[in-house]
């Protein structure tokens, strides 16, 4: 049997053009002589689809363009999809989260999702029914489980989150082959994770598996793919690009004469590889820095924009972001904008330039002096003859967010935000000002992640000027302002950060860690009191285990540790 992953990148509610990539990979695996082709979880709608679930159309779309799926597969074909299905009883929800498996043009077997995340960016349950029923399907002879993401998650750790294993339920029968629709978004160690609960499911229930992963970028959701083909032996037949579209092709040898080996046969290919166990490479800065670009450029492609403007300060993290736009958009879609202050310093306009020069990008300078000036005269009649302080500075960081905004709405520019989550977790930022854009590209990660992915973009030629690596970073909001002023040190900051946020550790827990108690209190107090800055925040790309936005719900008005 020859069988196919179709690694795909879907768009939400696109039918037609989910329908196309879906229809180019069903022609592709029947011209490759393919008998089975899988696809990911929820491929013909876009995966999550959330509320679009509850429109009845969306759902008769849903069926709608499935018939069409399997009239192209016709006799030729058999395939795996996975889309909603309507929940024929009247218990329970109206959907589940299904596979169709169809073959002779027809579809023979529905295969719900039996486990429902509801946790971090999860929130399935609103929508679907679990499956209580585990059944496989007979394909040439082979008995088939098919199972979907978080099925094959909950392996039997010490604290599983279901009270069931569906592939152990499913194992009862006795299947020959285990397949995964997935789609499973990315952090920085998902893809080593992932192969370790897909050999633990392979060597546990000796069986083949065959695991389908979305690709692409859904707003602040990024899939990385790296679909992956397992022998029963837990070694890894295959493993698909990581950010990328692909579709290949596996054949299995007679299960009766080699149970445990499976034969890749692809772009005229064919090496027996069941016993090599192929890893890319997982380094998590690289893996970081990929998922950034392709967040950047799906998030326009599917908005349908084409270019991104951007405050080029001279610091770190403008600099990373105006890197990053260039490689997703390209050199002469991303325009920046200086806008030096009196505060500003030359090397700052200096090492923008020098930036600038190193990736052919081009750029406007708009001083905001003269700007600022009239604010101050307008304004201190009004002020009491209060001395300068955060107003001001707030004041500079406003009129900045103002030149973008106006550059943004004449030219149809996508503003990108260059916060990242150690100040947007402390509230380190001006509403309105510096917080403001159509897409916060670094608010998922922290100052010290920051400099490394610019060594990494560095590695093999210098395009960030190191003088912006090396300086004390700095707002330039008044004379010689620097970050360390207002915050601890970002190694230490960000130290206690990632166990409250990430680790979810109370102050006696991070305490204990050796961090002092005073420095613990003042951090944790911070990230509280400035929830209400991060919900008016752009959508935040998604690149670890827990980031701001619909992955961490916190109330905005509380006071916890506040006494």
């Amino acid at each position: 049997m020859k069988i196919g992953l179709a690694q795909l990148n879907y768009m939400i509610g696109d039918f037609n053009g989910n329908f196309s990539k879906m229809k180019a990979a069903i022609e592709l695996a029947i011209s490759n002589h393919a008998d089975l082709l899988l696809f990911s979880e929820l491929s013909v709608c876009g995966y999550p689809p959330r509320d679009f679930l509850e429109f009845h159309h969306f759902i008769n779309e849903c069926e709608r363009y499935i018939q069409q799926l399997a009239e192209i597969a016709g006799d030729k074909l058999a395939i795996v999809v996975g889309a909603p299905s309507k929940n024929p009883t009247k218990d329970g929800k109206d959907l589940y989260n299904s596979a169709y498996f169809i073959e002779q043009g027809k579809i023979k077997y529905i295969a719900h999702k039996a486990l429902l995340p509801t946790y971090d960016v999860f929130d399935e349950y609103r929508y679907f029914e679990p499956n209580k029923e585990f059944n496989g399907v007979t394909f040439k002879d082979k008995k088939i489980a098919i199972t979907i993401c978080e099925d094959i998650w909950d392996t039997g750790e010490e604290n599983p989150l279901y009270r069931i294993n569906p592939v152990e339920e499913l194992a009862k029968h006795k299947p020959d082959i285990l397949l995964n629709l997935s789609a499973s978004p990315f952090h920085a160690h998902q893809a080593k994770k992932r192969i370790e609960v897909i050999r633990k499911n392979a060597t546990q229930f000796s069986l083949p598996v065959f695991y389908c992963n979305c690709v692409g970028a859904q707003t602040e959701l990024i899939f990385d793919g790296g679909s992956v083909v397992m022998n029963a032996q837990g070694n890894v037949v295959d493993e698909l690009p990581y950010f990328e579209e692909a579709v290949r092709f596996y054949e299995i040898l007679s299960i009766a004469d080699s149970p445990q080996s499976i034969v890749i046969s692809s772009d005229s290919i064919d090496h027996r590889l069941s016993n090599i166990d192929r890893q890319q490479d997982k380094n998590p800065t690289k893996l970081i820095h990929d998922a950034l670009v392709c967040g950047i450029r799906n998030y326009f492609q599917k908005l349908g924009f084409q270019k991104a403007i951007l405050g080029l300060s001279g610091g770190v993290d403008s600099a990373l972001v105006l890197a990053l736009a260039v490689r997703a958009l390209g050199q002469e879609n991303v325009l920046s904008i200086l806008m030096p202050s009196k505060f500003s310093t030359a090397h700052s306009v200096d090492d923008s330039l020098k930036l600038l020069e190193n990736l052919g990008s081009p750029h406007k300078i708009i001083p905001i002096k003269e700007v600022f000036d009239v604010y101050e005269k307008i304004l201190q009649p009004h002020f009491e003859n209060k001395p300068f302080d955060v107003t001001e500075e707030n004041l500079q960081a406003r009129i900045r967010g103002n030149y973008l905004m106006a550059m943004s709405n004449k030219f149809g520019y996508i503003l990108l935000n260059t916060t990242n989550k150690s100040e947007a977790a402390v509230g380190y930022g001006t509403l309105y000002g510096d917080m403001c854009g159509g897409l916060a590209v670094l608010a998922d990660v922290y100052k010290t992640q920051v400099y490394e992915l610019c060594r990494y973009i560095n590695s093999e030629r210098e395009i960030i000027p190191e003088h912006i690596l090396t300086k004390a970073p700095s707002a330039e909001l008044r004379e010689g302002q620097k970050d360390s002023d207002s915050l601890p040190d970002y190694d230490v900051l960000d130290k206690v950060l990632y166990q409250y946020i990430e680790q979810h550790q109370g102050p006696d827990e991070i305490e204990q860690l050796g961090f002092d108690e005073q420095l613990v209190t003042r951090i944790l107090r911070m990230v509280n009191r400035n929830e209400f800055k991060r919900h008016q925040t752009p959508p935040i790309l998604r690149v670890s285990t827990k980031a701001f936005g619909s992955g961490r719900r916190m109330p905005i008005v509380g006071k916890y540790l506040e006494s």
